[in-house]
């Protein structure tokens, strides 16, 4: 007969230093020891579970063990959440971008809720989650860590989410005639060099690349400028990385060389392109020249191309700023730009699990800066504002040709 009084005791000396895998162990030890009925025994003064402890003997009695820092087998605990419910992932993402998912209706949609009321609102769905695997989902997605910037970056206007939502309309209607949506900006400028790139990288143990100490520009090499196009419908981005001045010309230059290498292949039927692009830098609201080679860009191509701006404060909310610009971060950090051929092969090596392709191209043109465009040739531009802020929101149409220039 196993004395319980003892096994009562040698556990309670214990259990404060055990952990689940330990524990078990130490259940089925007692049991073996105690010889038939063992198992009932150890199960009355522990608590465990049963199967728990004759686990525990099974275990004691094998030859094969787990590694020292595993407390269940390969395979053991509970499920992970999205594999419990297959359908969770499909939920969270629609509530925050739904076309993301091949759903077209609402292309630019954003979303303020925090995950507390994310998770609410999948719970009320028939998704029961808690807001901190809402977290992982979102970072994982590449959202959590950008909607705190956005947030917080400049004033919010009062029009600010009746633009988002215009833009969110103009878009839709673009993508559902399968007509081109594309997302424009520049990138942070980069010094070109061994100069110090923060993030990691897998190197030999005590071998890091070496940089320089200053960054002080090389003269040389000196500083590059990618401007990016990302193409909202076939998620592929095209960057021509400048070597001169950020400016309209350069920015207007970009789109061009996206739609001759790979726009109008993609898109043999369009007439007419919708642009998304910040309210300030080179394709500001306010830059006139940004307008004048719009002009000549729809003169060339004879595409009719309607901009619409974001509001002042809320450029981290264009679409390529996470969807090319954060990925491309990602696939260089750590590893010094030293030259512009490695500028070119970290860029077009870019990829993402969802099938995101990037192109780009060294620009070696100079764009001058402070040219300026005259009210004439304003006046000349064949641009059409919108009802709803005309200064955010137009259409650009190739120019009418005079007999003269006929």
């Amino acid at each position: 007969m196993a004395d319980t009084k003892a096994i009562r005791q040698r556990y309670r000396a214990v259990r404060s230093l055990l952990n689940e895998r330990s524990r078990r162990l130490w259940a089925g030890a007692e049991a073996l020891a105690a010889g038939r009925g063992g198992i009932a025994v150890v199960q009355s003064v522990t608590g465990l579970c049963y199967r728990t402890v004759a686990r525990g003997m099974r275990e004691a009695k094998s030859r094969r063990r787990m590694g020292a820092d595993r407390i269940r087998a390969p395979g053991a605990g509970r499920k992970r959440v999205e594999t419990l419910d297959q359908g969770l992932e499909f939920a969270l993402e629609a509530l925050v971008e739904p076309e993301s998912r091949g759903d077209p209706m609402s292309p630019l949609r954003w979303t303020l809720k925090s995950t507390r009321v994310l998770s609410e609102e999948l719970t009320r769905q028939g998704h029961p989650v808690g807001r901190t695997v809402v977290g992982e989902f979102l970072h994982a997605f590449g959202y959590s860590l950008q909607s705190t910037r956005k947030t917080r970056e400049g004033a919010s206007h009062v029009d600010r989410n009746a633009q988002f939502e215009y833009i969110n309309a103009q878009a839709t209607a673009f993508l559902k005639g399968r007509r081109p949506v594309i997302s424009v900006d520049t990138k942070k400028k980069e010094n070109v060099g061994d100069f110090e790139n923060r993030g990691r990288e897998w190197r030999p143990r005590g071998r890091p690349a070496e940089v320089r100490v200053h960054d002080f520009i090389d003269k040389e090499l000196g500083k590059v400028a990618p401007y990016g196009v990302y193409d909202l419908a076939n998620n592929v981005g095209w960057v021509s990385v400048g070597i001169s001045h950020d400016t309209a010309e350069f920015a207007v230059a970009t789109i061009g060389t996206w739609w001759r290498r790979l726009g109008r292949r993609r898109f043999p039927k369009a007439r007419s392109l919708l642009i998304t692009a910040d309210g300030g830098g080179s394709n500001g609201t306010r830059v006139r020249l940004w307008k004048w080679e719009i002009q000549k860009f729809v003169n060339r191509t004879g595409l009719t191309v309607t901009v619409c701006h974001f509001p002042p404060g809320t450029s981290k909310w264009n679409k390529i700023e996470h969807r090319l610009f954060s990925f491309i971060t990602k696939n260089w950090r750590g590893k010094p730009l030293e030259s512009h051929a490695t500028i070119l092969r970290l860029i077009a090596s870019t990829k993402t699990a969802t099938g995101l392709k990037v192109y780009c191209e060294l620009d070696g043109h100079h764009y001058e800066k402070g040219i300026e465009v005259s009210d004439e040739q304003m006046a000349r531009i064949n641009i059409k504002r919108h009802e709803f802020h005309g200064d955010w929101n137009y259409t650009i149409r190739p120019q009418r040709r005079t007999a003269k220039q006929k």
